[in-house]
């Protein structure tokens, strides 16, 4: 049923989106925390891991403004 009611709002629609690129969904993990590890060095794990992800979300977030761009 979800199907069939995706293809009937695609073809009223009459637009045809790209695939949405697959590591957009991806989460970024926490940096591990290891014990006796020095907790600078898990602050820097941590903070690379959110720049990884803040770096994703900036692409995907373009490649969403440039598609709502083309349906204008």
């Amino acid at each position: 049923m979800k199907q069939a009611a995706t293809e009937q709002g695609v073809a009223q629609a009459r637009v045809t989106l790209p695939v949405y690129p697959s590591d957009c969904r991806a989460k970024e993990p926490h940096a591990a925390l290891t014990e006796g590890a020095e907790i600078r060095s898990i602050l820097k794990r941590e903070r690379a891991a959110l720049d990884r992800q803040n770096t994703r979300t900036d692409r995907c977030a373009g490649f969403y403004d440039e598609l709502a761009r083309g349906l204008q």
